[in-house]
């Protein structure tokens, strides 16, 4: 009987020590996997990041190449001293100047029989413009600008019938430009004769500087506004007649030490930064605190100094390239 019982513990002895055997063995490899798994975080953790870095501020760097800012379209400018305005905004159109436009109407009804000019050409004075048969003579007579300009209209075709009653042709010198404002009945106190005016016609090259040259003496009763008109130089052909613009009345300015364009302003992780050049292909997040500001510069009372350069344009393709390399190592 004892001798029963003590193989039977003999078994169990030794069931239990495979058992405890079996479990150490399948543990072992867990055990390593996890240790590993947590060196391999812990050395993440300590790995420089070779996408942003911070400078001895703690303020966030990142390496862009000027080739690449270049296809980005980011442009940069330096900082420094600024004029800031207070202005009052208005809307306008552009104009042909109606003081060097002529509508070109035939002496004599006829029939078109040669058009030498279309709409866009440009024409010398005395230039022929169209020649046209008399109904009265028979005989052609021609058309000529009576100035040098483009033909910004034309109301004949070949072979119709033209008449004395309707002008052929419209031609605008268009080397000057009239810069048409809508002024409400409010702001007609705040506008004077010859008061500066910032004329952006919205085609990405900057304002336009001119002066206000009329001022109309009645209003239009369905829009309660009146006309204030300014002239400009258009040389280029950059204005074109018909299109809209906005305009901004200069009411007062005030100078400042260091400014950059409102677009550089931008803010990273709670913070107001612009986003600075430094040496060789490093671009610095930094802090600043603002001043004052109008809708084209912001004055920057403390984290750059003037002869600094600062990414001025499309600022946010930078931000984002940041914020992928912080989102990188998160």
């Amino acid at each position: 009987m004892k001798t029963f019982t003590v193989i039977v513990v003999a078994i169990l002895a030794a069931g239990a020590g495979a058992g405890a055997s079996r479990l150490l063995v399948d543990a072992a490899p867990h055990t390593e996997a996890t240790a590993g798994h947590a060196e391999h975080a812990e050395n993440q953790e300590r790995a420089p990041k070779d996408h942003v870095e911070q400078d001895e501020h703690g303020a966030d760097r990142i390496r862009i190449g000027d080739v690449k800012l270049a296809a980005a379209g980011v442009t940069l400018a330096e900082a420094g001293p600024a004029t800031l305005s207070d202005t009052l905004s208005f809307n306008g159109v552009l104009r042909a100047n109606q003081e060097a436009l002529v509508q070109v109407t035939p002496r004599f009804p006829g029939i078109v029989r040669a058009i030498r000019k279309r709409i866009g050409d440009t024409v010398a004075r005395d230039e022929l413009l169209a020649s046209i048969e008399s109904n009265q003579s028979l005989t052609a007579y021609d058309l000529k600008a009576p100035l040098g300009g483009t033909i910004i209209d034309r109301q004949i075709s070949l072979g119709e019938y033209a008449s004395e009653q309707k002008p052929a042709f419209v031609v605008a010198d268009l080397s000057t430009i009239w810069v048409d404002l809508s002024i409400y009945r409010q702001d007609l106190r705040r506008v004077r004769l010859d008061d500066e005016v910032l004329i952006d016609p919205d085609d990405g090259r900057g304002e336009i500087r001119g002066h206000v040259s009329y001022i109309a003496p009645v209003g239009a009763s369905e829009t309660q506004t009146a006309l204030a008109r300014v002239v400009l130089a258009n040389a280029d052909g950059r204005l074109r007649p018909g299109l809209f613009v906005t305009a901004r009345l200069v009411l007062a300015k005030r100078s400042v030490a260091v400014a950059v364009r409102a677009s550089a302003i931008q803010t990273l992780e709670n913070r107001t930064v612009v986003f600075v050049r430094e040496e060789g292909d490093k671009i610095e997040a930094r802090p600043v605190a603002l001043g004052e500001s109008d809708p084209t510069y912001v004055e920057i009372r403390d984290g750059l100094a003037a002869g600094e350069h600062y990414v001025a344009e499309n600022s946010f393709v930078v931000k984002a390239e940041m914020g992928k390399g912080e989102a990188e190592h998160d």
